[in-house]
C-alpha cells in the first residue's frame, strides 16, 4: 500500500527492529484481492509455481530503494517478477502456448505489450528494459510485472502477462532452475556489456544470488579470462568456485591486499580514507551496489579498465568519484535485459538465457535453497534478508497443489 508515512518508518526505523517489515505497520499485507483482468486477446494468465524474492523486492519492503522509479509503479501492485509458472488461460490471439505450458516470464513491460504502435527508440532498438514509454498505453504505469497494479505479480497464485512476455521453459530446466532465468537474463545482459580477453582479470563484488550467476554468465557465453570472486560467507564461497571463480577472496580490510598480490598491483595509503590501488583488475562487476562496493569497485579496477554495477545502487554515498577522473575508468550500469549480439546473431537475452542455462540446469539449481508457501511470507522475507548468515542464496514462494491459494 501506499503511504508516506510507512514509507519513512520503514526506512528510518526498519533496520533497528527488523519485525517491522512484515508487521501491520509495513508497506506491504498478505490480502485476498481479485484476479486481473486480461487486458486483452494477446495477453495470457499465469498460475504461479515458484517466484523468487529478488534484492530489488527487498529493497522496495525495507524502503531503501531510491524514489527514482516512483513515477513509473501503480498502485496497489503485487510483487514478483521471477517466476516459473503455467499457463491457466491463453487469449484468442495466443498461439505459441496453450493452457498447461510451463513458462517463465520476461517482466519488463515495453511498448509493444502495452499495445502502443509507435515503439520509443530504445524498444526500436531492441532495448525493451529502457523503454521510455513505461507509463503509457494500455495498462497502468509500470516498468515491470510486480510493480504494476493492472498485471499483478508472482507473490500471488495468478497473475496476467502480455504474449511476448511468455517464454517456454524446455523440459531439462526443473523448475528450481527455471526460476533462476530471469536473474540469469541479468546477469548474461551484464557480461555481454563488456568485452573481455583469456587474459583479462575479472572481479566480482558479492556472491549472492546476482554475483554468482554473473559468474556463471561469463563461463557460459565462453569467457576463460581469471575470475576473482569477493565472497562474505563460506557457502558463497563454496558455490562461487564450482560455478567458475579461480579464486575467491575476502571481503573487508583484507580484499585490497589480496586484490593487489592476485595482480600485482600497488596498495597506497592516502591521509583519510580507503586504500588506493595503482593497477588492479581489468573489469569489476559489483553486484551489490552499496555506496561500498561501489566506492571498492572504482578502486580496485585499473586505469582505462571498465566497471559495471550490476546491483541496484539506490542513492550511494561516500563514494569517491576521483578514481574515475584520474584512471579514466569506463563506468556503465546493467539493467534487466533486451536484446544481444552473440556468436553473431541478435537475439532476446531471455531465448540466450534458456539456452545457456539447459545446459547447466543441475549446477545452478542447488542455488535455490529455501521455500516458503505465501502464508509464510514473514518468515520467507525474513529468510531472505538473512540470506548470507542463514546459507542461503535464493529464497521463492511455492505454490503447490497442497499449499493453500
Amino acid at each position: 500500500m501506499k503511504s508516506v508515512p510507512r514509507y519513512l518508518l520503514m526506512r528510518y526505523l526498519g533496520r533497528r527492529w527488523p519485525w517491522l517489515y512484515t508487521s501491520p505497520f509495513s508497506c506491504i499485507a498478505l490480502r485476498e484481492i481479485p484476479e486481473p483482468s486480461l487486458p486483452g486477446q494477446d495477453w495470457v494468465r499465469v498460475r504461479t509455481r515458484l517466484c523468487g524474492i529478488c534484492g530489488s523486492d527487498l529493497a522496495t519492503i525495507r524502503a531503501e530503494g531510491s524514489p527514482y522509479f516512483s513515477p513509473f509503479t501503480s498502485f496497489p501492485f503485487v510483487l514478483g517478477h521471477e517466476i516459473v509458472g503455467e499457463v491457466a488461460e491463453a487469449g484468442a490471439e495466443v498461439d505459441h502456448v496453450r493452457p498447461g505450458d510451463r513458462v517463465t516470464i520476461e517482466p519488463a513491460l515495453s511498448c509493444a505489450v502495452r499495445g502502443l504502435a509507435d515503439l520509443c527508440r530504445q524498444c526500436r532498438l531492441g532495448n525493451y528494459g529502457n523503454c521510455e514509454q513505461v507509463t503509457h498505453g494500455a495498462i497502468s504505469a509500470g516498468i515491470q510485472i510486480g510493480y504494476c497494479r493492472d498485471t499483478g505479480g508472482g507473490f500471488s497464485p495468478t497473475f496476467v502477462a502480455h504474449r511476448l512476455q511468455i517464454h517456454r521453459i524446455p523440459a531439462e530446466i526443473p523448475d528450481e532452475a527455471a526460476v533462476l532465468i530471469e536473474p540469469f537474463s541479468c546477469a548474461l545482459h551484464a557480461v555481454l556489456q563488456v568485452e573481455v580477453t583469456d587474459e583479462s582479470r575479472i572481479l566480482i563484488l558479492g556472491c549472492g544470488t546476482m554475483g554468482l550467476l554473473t559468474i556463471a554468465a561469463l563461463r557460459a557465453v565462453g569467457c576463460h579470462a581469471e575470475i576473482l570472486a569477493a565472497a562474505r560467507y563460506p557457502h558463497q564461497a563454496a558455490f562461487a568456485r564450482e560455478l567458475g571463480a579461480n579464486a575467491v577472496l575476502s571481503t573487508g580490510d583484507r580484499l585490497y591486499p589480496e586484490v593487489a598480490e592476485a595482480t600485482g598491483a600497488e596498495v597506497f595509503t592516502p591521509e583519510l580514507g580507503k586504500p588506493v590501488l595503482v593497477g588492479g583488475v581489468d573489469v569489476t562487476f559489483d553486484c551489490i551496489g552499496s555506496q561500498s562496493t561501489i566506492d571498492d569497485a572504482l578502486r580496485l579496477t585499473r586505469a582505462r579498465g571498465r566497471v559495471v554495477v550490476v546491483g541496484m545502487p539506490a542513492i550511494p554515498r561516500g563514494v569517491d568519484w576521483t578514481s574515475i577522473w584520474y584512471k579514466e575508468l569506463e563506468v556503465r550500469g546493467a539493467y534487466t535485459y533486451g536484446t544481444e549480439n552473440f556468436e553473431g546473431r541478435r537475439l532476446r537475452t531471455f531465448e540466450l538465457a534458456i539456452r545457456l542455462l539447459a545446459e547447466r540446469a543441475e549446477s545452478l539449481r542447488p542455488l535455490v535453497s529455501a521455500r516458503y508457501p505465501l502464508r509464510e511470507y514473514g518468515r520467507a522475507i525474513g529468510h531472505a534478508m538473512r540470506a548470507g548468515r542463514t546459507g542461503a542464496v535464493k529464497t521463492v514462494f511455492e505454490f503447490s497443489a497442497g499449499a493453500p491459494r
